[in-house]
């Protein structure tokens, strides 16, 4: 266990600082922070800016986005980071973060998000396999997943699927290695995991730019 959830706090309040923010007149941070496969493309015409693929987490599209988001961020986080740890829960954060982007590209191109769902599906995912393996009951987890991934295809909704779907999968492999690599000797190789999902992830981002 590793205390209190300071990073879960530190996300919540960055996040939400950033949405109050948003509303000073002249700052228009949504416009600077969503992400879009379009700037996947170096030499591009809207340029080369692949730095959104990670701050399109900390821009929303009103209140009840930002704050159903951040309140699922606070409710897992207090459980899940001192599980983790502050590094690891970060690491996962920002991972699942990064793959709902990816996977926006890969499967709607051209699509502009923001939100930080992708983020809280990868904290979902990585609970739903830590939990599995340590013997938790898991159902609830599961029924909250299913209802939300239902939602996302639900016509009327503006809602992001491919964000949720990439990131309760880069989650649930997260999970898998940080289940599978506790030991203090296998530091090493949790590390090298976690390093090579990210460059998957990294690399899968060329594909929009090839095609674009």
């Amino acid at each position: 266990m590793s205390g209190r959830p300071l990073v879960t706090y530190w996300i919540v309040g960055v996040t939400v600082a950033l949405f109050v923010l948003d509303y000073i007149p002249g700052l228009d941070l949504t416009s600077a922070f969503f992400f879009n496969s379009v700037y996947l493309v170096p030499d591009g015409w809207y340029g080369f800016q692949p730095w959104r693929l990670l701050t399109d987490m900390l821009a929303h599209s009103g209140l009840w986005h930002v704050g159903l988001n951040m309140l699922a961020v606070w409710m897992i986080g207090r459980s899940l980071e001192p599980l983790l740890g502050h590094v690891r829960f970060l690491v996962l954060y920002v991972l699942a973060g990064l793959a709902g982007s990816v996977a926006v590209a890969l499967l709607a191109p051209g699509t502009s998000v923001v939100g930080a769902s992708g983020a809280v599906f990868g904290l979902l995912g990585a609970l739903l396999v830590i939990g599995r393996h340590i013997g938790a009951n898991i159902t609830g987890i599961l029924i909250i997943v299913g209802i939300n991934l239902v939602i996302g295809f639900l016509p009327g909704f503006s809602i992001s699927w491919q964000a949720h779907v990439g990131g309760l999968a880069a989650g649930a492999l997260a999970g898998l290695i940080f289940a599978r690599t506790r030991r203090a000797d296998q530091r090493g190789l949790q590390y090298g995991l976690l390093a090579g999902l990210a460059a998957v992830l990294l690399a899968l981002c060329a594909v929009p730019a090839v095609i674009g």
